[in-house]
């Protein structure tokens, strides 16, 4: 039976399959970077957006009305990526010009600095917000590496953190390019140029140092010979999903790394994230930004995708950007997403009631009002 999908903006109408829709509530436009796009990431409460680009900027934003917090200055290159502290208090990112660095999310005040020999392309945070996680690019002879650094969180000594990194997981085959902690810490799953996604255990205590062929518990091919571009966890972390530019997202088990689901699209995927109320996964990308001269916004395929998580089709497009998607994320509460494009803009769009009443799983299969 063919499940109908109301559209939850204003003008509404029922749409069957990938029928593209219009916005009824007009997005918050960002602008505040003067090249693409790298990383969107919200703090944990979702009231604060940081934004990351190819220039030397990271830009702090109100999500609730697009105004400018400020913006943290000291890096001389591209920023890849960025990732806050769970209470909104810490902030690191990394560069292209080979280092990571600490910041005080209040002041702008950069706090430390790591160096390395290479570019470092993905950042993360624990889940307890005591360690970091970096993974660095492989290039100029250096094979690529994911380094742990554990964290000094006393504000007296903020500025004293420890240079050398706890662990360091040496790759000796395709490259890592994103990666984050498991569920309580216990794994790091990365996610490689050649599609691979792996897990490594991860002991704060006694932290391992290797190969990673060595040190490698388990692995899966999840988007053969093509790279994944983006991974992003679950709200529990017990799974997360993945983009890559094979035109397809995956959603996967943290502990078992089965996929679950997978959703498949007709132009190369290069971000996708989990709604963490509503079975909603949402994707971004689009046609190569080399050819995007050539090529309408609608042939490009610029539009957001959400996908239902469980039955994986895709129930509605939202237009915006004037060229591909390179980064999305999802309001902690749900209630808003952020994307960020090759166009320079981070556009917030703040979803309608309608969408919280929309019956997702079709009518026969929803729980009663008395029932929920």
């Amino acid at each position: 039976m063919a499940i109908e999908w109301q559209v939850w903006i204003e003008r509404s109408r029922t749409i069957e399959g990938n029928q593209e829709i219009e916005s009824g509530s007009r997005p918050i436009l960002l602008s505040g970077h003067e090249r693409s796009l790298t990383q969107v990431k919200f703090n944990r409460e979702g009231d604060l957006l940081f934004s990351v680009a190819k220039d030397p900027v990271i830009n702090a934003w109100f999500s609730h009305n697009g105004e400018r917090l400020g913006t943290y200055e000291g890096h001389n290159g591209t920023v890849w990526t960025v990732d806050v502290d769970s209470t909104s208090t810490l902030l690191i990112s990394g560069s292209a010009d080979n280092q990571m660095r600490l910041w005080e999310v209040a002041t702008g005040k950069c706090l430390f600095t790591w160096e390395f020999t290479t570019a470092a392309k993905r950042v993360a945070w624990s889940e307890d917000c005591t360690q970091v996680l970096v993974v660095t690019e492989q290039r100029m002879g250096y094979r690529g590496s994911l380094r742990v650094f554990r964290i000094n969180r006393d504000p007296a000594t903020w500025t004293q953190q420890d240079p050398e990194p706890t662990r360091t997981i040496t790759f000796s085959g395709p490259k890592a390019v994103v990666a984050a902690f498991a569920p309580c810490d216990q794994y790091i799953i990365t996610g490689h140029e050649n599609g691979k996604v792996a897990a490594y255990y991860h002991d704060e205590k006694e932290p391992e140092s290797g190969i990673d062929a060595e040190l490698e518990e388990q692995s899966t091919d999840a988007h053969p010979g093509e790279m994944i571009s983006d991974m992003q966890m679950s709200a529990d972390r017990t799974y997360f999903v993945t983009s890559s530019r094979d035109k397809t997202s995956k959603l996967i088990d943290s502990k078992t790394l089965q996929v679950i689901k997978t959703y498949a699209t007709e132009t190369p995927l290069n971000s996708a994230s989990i709604h963490p109320t509503k079975p909603f996964i949402i994707v971004g990308g689009g046609q190569d930004a080399m050819n995007v001269t050539t090529t309408s916004a609608r042939q490009g395929r610029f539009e957001t995708r959400f996908w239902h998580k469980v039955f994986e089709e895709e129930c509605a497009r939202l237009p915006g950007h004037f060229g591909p998607i390179n980064t999305i994320a999802i309001h902690p509460a749900g209630i808003a997403y952020a994307s960020g494009g090759e166009d320079g803009y981070v556009r917030v769009n703040w979803l309608d009631p309608g969408f919280f009443n929309s019956k997702l799983y079709g009518a026969d299969l929803e729980l009663a009002l008395e029932d929920q």
